[in-house]
């Protein structure tokens, strides 16, 4: 029985070495799957930490670029403003200058849109009522030298200023209001350049 037990002393000796060898195998493929998943792990958060990174300074790019484009869009709007207001004053100033230079204005811009045929001027009750006394006579002599005929209307036409040019069925707008309003993408540049 000496042998039996000997031999049984062996195989429970190799199977505890094996089982051991198993066991630190086992250990060793758990340490290096854990070390793995530990790497893993960390190539995450350090790619996951990187993307955040770039998100915030992605985002904080963007919040800046909206700062920087409403801050022009405020800067530009002030400027449209100023712009505005300096062509509304210049047109305002015309139409309250004194009658002598404010009708040798008119008698250029009727000079300008004189037609042939009969035409009829028609103005606001402030500005008929201020008409210098040669005035007609020298629309008249104007019209005529162009090879047509114009009169003032004894009629107030609803108009602050400036005139309406009348030719048969056709009415020209030439009030200040008008002129300017045709002219306003020249005088805004005009103004800019002198502004800026």
């Amino acid at each position: 029985m000496a042998g039996i037990d000997n031999i049984t002393k062996e195989i429970l000796q190799e199977a505890q070495e094996r089982a051991g060898q198993l066991i630190a195998e086992a250990q060793k493929k758990a340490d290096a799957a854990q070390d793995e998943a530990k790497k893993a792990a960390e190539e995450t958060l350090k790619k996951a930490g990187e993307k955040a990174e770039l998100d915030a300074a992605n985002y904080a790019d963007r919040i800046a670029s909206q700062i920087g484009l409403r801050k022009r869009q405020a800067a530009l709007t002030a400027k449209q403003g100023i712009i505005d207001q300096v062509i509304e004053t210049a047109r305002k100033q015309l139409s309250e200058q004194d009658a002598a230079p404010y009708f040798e204005m008119i008698v250029k811009l009727v000079t300008s849109h004189i037609g042939k045929g009969a035409g009829e001027l028609f103005f606001g009750s402030r500005d008929l009522g201020r008409l210098p006394k040669a005035f007609a006579e020298t629309v008249s002599a104007i019209a005529k030298a162009k090879g047509g005929e114009l009169k003032i209307s004894d009629k107030a036409a609803d108009i602050s200023d400036g005139f309406i040019l009348k030719y048969g069925g056709i009415e020209e707008n030439c009030t200040l209001d008008a002129l300017f309003a045709e002219k306003r993408d020249s005088l805004l540049d005009k103004v800019n350049k002198v502004l800026w």
